[in-house]
Formats: C-alpha cells, structure tokens, sequence
C-alpha cells in the first residue's frame, strides 16, 4: 500500500466551530495518477499538505507505505512524499543552490545528471546554474521547484496547481514530463487542478471533493462521461436526461 488516508477531518483554521471537511478516506495502491478537482473553498489544497506532512488534521490518520506518522522521521516522510507549492519558494542563493539543496538535506549524492536531464525537459536548459534565484520569473521558479522535488525521487509527488503561472508552452512541457515520470519513476502523482482538460489528460483517478469530503472516488472517464452525483454533475454543468425530463426541458410538447 502506498498510501491510506482514514476519515480525515479538518476545522477551518480559527473557527473550530466550522468543517473544512469530513469522513475523508482514500486508498491508493499502486502508483497511479489523481487529479483532486471541486469548487474553490472545498479543503483540496490543505488536504494535500495533509498529505504531504505540512498540516494536521483535526480528526482521522493518514498512513504512508502502511505506517503512521508517529513511526517516521518528519523530514523521510517529505521525502517519500513531496509537495510542490502553488506559490514556490526559492531559497537565497543560485539555480544551482537550489537544485543541490535536497541532497544536502538528505546528507544524499547530487545527482548532477538527472537534474540537468529535469531541466531540459521543464525547458529550462538554457539557463546558467550560477543565475541567482531570486532573479527568475514566476514561472521559472515554479519550475525549479517541481525539478527540486523531482530530485527526490519520491513516491508520491502532491502537485497544488503547479502549471497555474505558466504559459501554454511551458504548461505542456511540464504536464508531458510528469506523465513520463509517472511512467518512468512509478511515482504517484496527487494533483490539485481548476483545469479540466488537465484533469482529463493527466489523470485516470479522480478525486472530487464537495459537501465537505471526497464526494466522488472514481475512474476519470467515469467522472467525465456521467458523475455519480448531482454535485458532480452540477460542477460540470451537465444534467442527467431523467433531471431534464422530470424539468421538462427539452420536451416538445407540439
């Protein structure tokens, strides 16, 4: 088992008296790759710095590779299990700083190929390493944090809309990377997306996450072609044909 996440429950931070969500429960088994969609507001991204050991959770237990979070070491769960910000964080210093960063954490070898091999296909190849971090766009950033991850290796990257701040181009290039990772690497991808053809594309799990919990724990395509829910269907804009009938839309009565 890869991961476990057991009736989570989390408050809305200072309001103790009000549920971000409840009764969340998921199960992954083998390496796979999840798109976590639903309306703004529904708990998706604080569910995956749950996930991620960058949270708490108020109510529940999350287990990775069949252990909780008392048997590991704070900073080997992160490892195995690596968030990638909406907003990255560059630390002082270069590119190469950066990159490097990781394995000095882990007391690890820096593995000089794989991470020129990451840059090229994030389409930052042409960068110069001894460029100061700080210097970068918002989107180069956002792409040295995926390849700082990356070089982890984990088992599971937790992905909070990390293509939000790109362009098309740069968006594709990412997308198309991690799914090759994903197929390379066997790593789990967990992905926080508004994009619906994102979702679509990069995904063959969904969760949808609405009333406060994962709603919907489901194949992508099942998602797409007909939501289980009314909530699901509602977030697509789809009604089923009994709703239209029972509404009369689309009835000729002449």
């Amino acid at each position: 088992m890869i991961l476990q996440v057991d009736e989570l429950g989390k408050m809305h931070s200072g309001k103790q008296e009000q549920v971000l969500f409840a009764h969340v429960s998921a199960t992954i088994e083998e390496p796979t790759r999840i798109c976590m969609i639903g309306a703004s507001g529904q708990g998706k991204s604080t569910l995956l710095r749950i996930i991620g050991f960058m949270d708490r959770e108020d109510q529940g237990q999350v287990l990775l590779q069949g252990k909780d979070r008392s048997k590991w070491v704070p900073r080997e769960w992160r490892k195995q299990a690596s968030y990638v910000a909406q907003q990255p964080v560059m630390l002082a210093g270069t590119i190469e700083d950066n990159l490097r960063v990781v394995s000095t954490l882990h007391q690890s070898v820096f593995d000089e190929k794989l991470a020129k091999r990451l840059m090229e296909r994030a389409g930052l190849t042409e960068m110069a390493w001894s460029k100061p971090a700080s210097d970068l766009s918002g989107g180069e950033k956002q792409r040295l944090a995926l390849v700082r991850s990356m070089l982890l290796r984990p088992a599971i990257l937790l992905l909070d809309e990390v293509t939000s701040s790109l362009d098309m181009h740069s968006k594709q290039l990412i997308e198309m990377m991690l799914m090759d990772w994903h197929e390379e690497e066997e790593t789990t991808l967990i992905w926080v997306t508004h994009d619906m053809d994102q979702a679509r594309q990069c995904s063959s799990r969904l969760w949808f996450l609405a009333e406060g919990t994962i709603l919907e724990d489901v194949s992508t395509v099942d998602f797409f072609e007909e939501p289980r829910t009314q909530p699901g269907r509602k977030f697509l804009g789809i009604q089923s044909v009994r709703e239209r009938k029972w509404s009369g839309e689309g009835i000729n009565y002449v």
